[in-house]
Parts: structure tokens; C-alpha cells; sequence
């Protein structure tokens, strides 16, 4: 359940479209403040799903966030389950449709 949390999944599918992404970047787009994306990242990081880099740029102390390969795997794991979970729910919408 790592991944289920919308912050994460969003942070989750930056990083699959992407070889890092900037902390600033993912709050943009989580719409968090620091301090949640910084334990959003620390979840997906203990669990072995990003990995962080930090460097200085522009005079000032940068981190990035990167998928493992763990991470990816996991992450493909849970959209198919996510997709599977559609299906099925398109299927059901269709068979209860056809009822008399």
C-alpha cells in the first residue's frame, strides 16, 4: 500500500515518465507542502522505491528523486492492478446495463 496514497502515486508517475524529477518540481505538482513531500518521499525511499540525490545548484542545496528499479517494478505492479480493477468494474456496468 505504499503507492496508494494520491501524493504518491502522483510523485509515482512523474518518476515513470521521467530518469528524476526535482523536489520542487513534485510539490508543484502533489500540490503539498515541504514537509508532507518530504514524508511522502521518505516512505517511497525506506520502502526501496526512490532513491534521493542531493547537490548544489545555483548556490543552493537541490534534491532529486529517482525510481529504483524496485520502485518501477512496483509501480508497474500497481497500475495493471489498477487497471484490472477498471475492467472489472466496466465489465460489471455492463453486465448489470443488460439486465431486464
Amino acid at each position: 500500500m505504499v503507492l496508494h496514497p494520491p501524493a504518491r502515486l502522483q510523485i509515482a508517475a512523474v518518476l515513470a515518465r521521467t530518469s528524476q524529477a526535482e523536489f520542487a518540481r513534485l510539490r508543484e505538482i502533489t500540490r503539498v507542502s515541504d514537509s508532507v513531500l518530504s514524508k511522502h518521499l521518505s516512505a517511497l525511499v525506506e520502502a526501496g522505491y526512490v532513491h534521493l540525490t542531493k547537490a548544489a545548484l545555483d548556490g543552493r542545496q537541490r534534491t532529486w528523486a529517482s525510481f529504483t528499479a524496485s520502485g518501477r517494478a512496483a509501480f508497474s505492479g500497481h497500475m495493471r492492478a489498477l487497471q484490472a480493477i477498471v475492467s472489472a468494474a466496466g465489465e460489471s456496468d455492463t453486465e448489470a446495463s443488460s439486465r431486464p
